[in-house]
């Protein structure tokens, strides 16, 4: 290793020395895992290897730790492609920004993987719709101040609803389930999905997912009969 990056990062490896527990710790849940499920699963990655990925899903969700897209699909390896971030947002598709981790993911997910639907999850307890909801909670956090502006559409949604009488029992839980329809709407300002979706090649789905309760709700667009359902809704008829 060069010299120079060697004394640069002599500093961390003395913060790793005093982290060993940690560090013993991952070591032994991924021998777990590679003693348990890789060894059950290991034809499926090497074919994975061999063929590439082909997931037929992009799924955006939340980076809270309690929502793990995988676990509660119960997804293998290569089924679905997973964005992350805090809130599940999606920002708007912008010419001026020069780069977009998200936007680049969304594009890659579209035009090089070909996936054939898109899922954006929000959840209950959500930390980012609680700054959305109260962004003087996040004043001093310069970074999350600007980022839940992807959310605020949410709010405004939630304050003309109270204005017009309506009683909101968990406001966080009424503004994340709108903000997943928010970023629905956010993704068809990229033209690449937007003309996808009107040939019927692109499917996009609105998911909310109750912590607690381990239950999906799935956005159901019936009209005036429209509103998150449980998933397993669809099983049941």
């Amino acid at each position: 290793m060069n010299k120079t990056l060697l004394i640069l990062l002599a500093p961390f490896f003395l913060l790793a020395e005093t982290a060993t527990d940690i560090q013993i710790s991952w070591a032994k849940q991924h021998n777990l895992f590679q003693k348990g499920y890789f060894k059950s699963n290991e034809e499926r990655f090497i074919k994975l290897v061999e063929e590439g990925q082909s997931p037929k899903t992009l799924f955006i969700g939340c980076s809270d730790s309690r929502v793990v897209p995988e676990l509660i699909t119960d997804a293998r390896p290569g089924d679905i492609f997973v964005i992350r971030n805090a809130g599940n947002f999606v920002p708007t598709n912008d010419a001026k920004i020069e780069w977009d981790g998200i936007a680049a993911s969304i594009q890659y997910a579209i035009e090089v993987l070909n996936v054939k639907e898109i899922i954006v999850c929000g959840h209950s307890h959500c930390g980012a719709i609680d700054g959305v909801l109260a962004p003087n909670k996040v004043s001093s956090l310069n970074d999350v101040a600007k980022w839940i502006r992807f959310g605020e559409e949410a709010r405004t949604i939630l304050d003309d609803e109270q204005k017009d009488g309506f009683k909101v029992e968990d406001p966080n839980g009424f503004a994340g389930r709108m903000s997943v329809l928010v970023q629905l709407d956010h993704l068809l300002t990229y033209p690449f999905i937007k003309s996808r979706v009107e040939k019927g090649e692109l499917f996009l789905h609105g998911w909310y997912f109750i912590i607690d309760k381990g239950q999906l709700e799935v956005w159901q667009d019936q009209g005036e009969q429209s509103g998150f359902v449980p998933l397993n809704h669809k099983i049941s008829n």
